[in-house]
């Protein structure tokens, strides 16, 4: 995501301001030549090296494949019914701001890293919408984020009191809650016209910092109660003879046994089912949180800092971390599909023909 403010999305870039002139004479932010003598000529645009063109094949790569993914996420989740619920719509939901990030903010990105110390072409307009759904959608992505978290930690922690139609009621609400949020981070600097600072800290607050914090928050709270949950029902190790066995009665839960030596080591069936779930939903937020917070953690740490202490890090170490955080669009469909085995299936269905 580009800083908040219009300025910095033209940071190297120059923008037209009116009409071209069309006399011979160079013009403003054009490309010149120097002659053996020195004098500046007007010609064209230098070529890309090997390696620029390398890098643009790269980030190409990775445009397509998260649009591609994403809209494999959201079309499994339109075609199959079971997927019409909650958690699905939230990932679906992350799904659409990943699949914007994609196909609005990505390639008119690589336009400006490659307009750098050139011209922007596209106008200064299409520059500010933009930066506008670069705010909108990256921050509505995080904020998913945030929600699928939330949504995990209340089915892990108060599966009794977050039935199913609560679920429903609380998804649609931090859905809403997200786009909205999103939109006024996105639009505020434009409707009001605040100063650099101030927009730059409130955008990275209200984008990243406060997000972060729930995240982080929620994550905490999950690992809490899985490990009171897990080691409260964990059962001890009794000491027995090897030769005992034992015969559980008809009425009571499954049983698996183990006799080994003289230790004996059980576990019901339905709790390890339950147990097993809530770990495998632990793990997937941890890994959703973790890449969250290494893709954008440097981008918006400059975008914090900078404007506070007037400093300013080199161009091609921002273009880096930019495209990290974009890189978090392509990570999120890719952790949350590879933990529910449900969308392998579905994925297998859309491309296989059922003989």
């Amino acid at each position: 995501m580009e800083a908040a403010n219009l300025s910095a999305a033209a940071t190297g870039v120059a923008l037209p301001s009116g009409p071209e002139a069309s006399n011979s004479s160079p013009r403003p932010g054009a490309v010149v030549r120097s002659t053996p003598g020195g004098a500046a000529l007007p010609g064209r645009e230098p070529p890309f090296s090997v390696f620029t063109v390398l890098v643009v094949t790269l980030l190409v790569l990775l445009i397509a494949a998260t649009f591609l993914w994403n809209l494999l996420v959201l079309v499994t989740i339109l075609r199959v019914r079971a997927f019409h619920r909650v958690p699905h719509n939230l990932v679906a939901s992350t799904a659409v701001s990943d699949v914007l990030v994609a196909a609005l903010v990505m390639p008119l990105s690589l336009v400006s890293e490659l307009s750098a110390g050139r011209r922007w072409w596209l106008g200064r307009s299409l520059c500010h919408v933009w930066i506008s759904f670069d705010v909108l959608c990256c921050t509505a992505s995080i904020w998913n984020v945030a929600a699928i978290a939330l949504d995990r930690y209340w089915t892990i922690t108060r599966h009794l009191q977050y039935p199913l139609r609560t679920r429903r009621r609380a998804s649609a609400l931090m859905i809403a809650l997200t786009w909205a949020l999103s939109a006024l981070i996105a639009l505020a600097p434009l409707l009001f016209g605040w100063g650099e600072a101030y927009d730059v800290v409130f955008s990275t607050c209200g984008a990243f910092y406060l997000p972060l914090g729930v995240v982080l928050f929620v994550y905490w709270k999950i690992y809490k109660a899985a490990k009171f949950r897990f080691g409260r029902h964990r059962r001890a190790v009794l000491p027995l003879p090897a030769t005992v066995q034992v015969k559980e009665a008809p009425h009571v839960a499954e049983m698996v046994f183990k006799a080994r030596s003289s230790t004996l080591t059980f576990q019901e069936s339905g709790d390890s089912w339950q147990e097993w779930k809530e770990k495998r939903a632990a793990m997937m937020v941890g890994i959703l949180i973790g890449v969250f917070v290494l893709c954008w953690s440097p981008f918006f740490l400059t975008e914090l800092i900078s404007p506070l202490c007037a400093c300013s890090l080199p161009p091609i170490w921002k273009s880096i971390f930019l495209w990290l955080g974009y890189s978090n669009s392509f990570f999120n469909p890719l952790i949350y599909t590879a933990f529910n085995k449900n969308y392998s299936n579905a994925f297998k269905s859309l491309f296989i023909k059922r003989r």
